[in-house]
């Protein structure tokens, strides 16, 4: 039976809310640091307070949206979720001038802080891969530029500033101890990088291992990327072993930022999901795998695992996506990673609510997401087409 939350006529009770949850979804389970990202690209989504209602009701506690809309940051406000927000890819050649910068904190952050917790903002997004050099230029003066703004007004102690990298970042990433980055790209990111070491903000990656099944589905196994600990490689260097291709992508990302004199950042996934329908010709976009890859994810995040690198270390990851969104262009793909439609209906069960007491995971939908490179070969790909 799917349970409805019926956004467009009537709110469920929130006891019924919770019952459906518990006995449907299971999300009920999951504790109280769960998130998820909130995007927005779509002509029929609930209310902003809406959607806090049904946050607030699976306990998520951080949401990534992909703008600074002032309806989500107000509803949101004394609810004790946390918000990243984004500057615009189209706004930060603009926030590269101080006096800018300020300006758009002012106007998008300070009116909404503390009452709206907000913990993050991603300048850009994979703004390396974007091809246009300019964007690419301008992104670490634009985070400079916000950050002088943040300490001037006293808030740069509760806000990290990043931005969201596609793994088509880097050059190699097979086996992950070989990870390095694109050559060209060095120049751009070594600034970044250090950025990030004096600020102790993280490295955000958008890791998707479906592309990776999807673009040779002949070389790479689908129980490697459905996280079916009975596959896996051995890095023939570290000789760590990987069950699934998310971590091995991860300490791919770290070793690649080890290469270039950083390695103290940490690396967190800002979007990893699994599409529940596609085209013909999306090999793998279905409920079923859908189902497995996010219910074997949140099972490992349960657990407070980190990768092989840094087990002791948890992983931080964001599960994309909330709703599916109509709106969005491209394949059929690109409108099916919601975990609920957006009336309410959740668009397959995940079936965990025996399996858990409690969980420390964090989910992330996002209204964007690009492109990045798959664990298998020299050439295999994991972007976003």
């Amino acid at each position: 039976m799917a349970a409805s939350i019926f956004f467009k006529s009537r709110i469920i009770p929130i006891f019924l809310l919770f019952n459906l949850l518990s006995s449907e979804f299971g999300f009920i389970q999951l504790g109280s640091t769960l998130g998820i990202n909130y995007g927005q690209v779509a002509n029929n989504l609930p209310s902003p307070e809406q959607v806090l209602t049904l946050l607030t009701s699976l306990r998520i506690s951080k949401i990534r949206i992909y703008d600074t809309n002032p309806q989500v940051l107000t509803a949101f406000a004394n609810s004790g979720i946390d918000l990243m927000v984004t500057v615009p890819n189209e706004v930060v050649a603009q926030v590269t001038d101080p006096r800018q910068a300020l300006q758009w904190v002012m106007t998008n952050i300070k009116p909404y802080f503390p009452a709206t917790k907000i913990s993050g903002i991603a300048v850009g997004n994979e703004v390396f891969t974007s091809d246009d050099m300019a964007l690419m230029s301008n992104l670490v003066p634009a985070m400079v530029s916000i950050h002088a703004a943040l300490v001037q007004l006293g808030l740069d102690s509760y806000i990290h500033l990043s931005t969201a990298n596609s793994l088509a970042v880097l050059e190699n990433s097979y086996p992950p101890s070989s990870g390095s980055f694109k050559p060209e790209l060095a120049s751009l990111l070594v600034p970044f990088l250090q950025f990030l070491q004096e600020t102790n903000s993280p490295f955000w990656i958008n890791a998707y291992p479906y592309f990776a099944f999807k673009g040779d589905p002949n070389r790479v196994s689908l129980d490697y990327v459905l996280f079916n600990p009975n596959q896996g490689i051995a890095d023939p260097y570290t000789k760590l072993h990987y069950d699934n291709m998310l971590y091995a992508q991860v300490d791919a990302v770290i070793f690649a930022i080890a290469r270039m004199g950083c390695g103290g950042v940490e690396v967190r996934v800002s979007e990893t999901g699994w599409p529940s329908k596609g085209d013909p010709d999306e090999l793998g976009a279905t409920v079923e795998n859908a189902r497995a890859y996010n219910r074997n994810l949140l099972l490992r995040q349960m657990r407070n695992q980190g990768t092989p690198l840094r087990p002791n270390q948890r992983l931080e990851v964001y599960l994309f996506a909330l709703f599916n969104e109509d709106m969005k262009p491209g394949p059929t793909s690109e409108r099916n990673y919601g975990l609920f439609r957006p009336d309410g209906t959740m668009a397959y069960n995940l079936g965990l609510g025996r399996l858990m007491s409690t969980a420390s995971v964090s989910l992330t939908s996002s209204a964007t997401r690009g492109t990045g490179k798959e664990l298998g070969s020299s050439h295999w790909k994991m972007g976003r087409p």
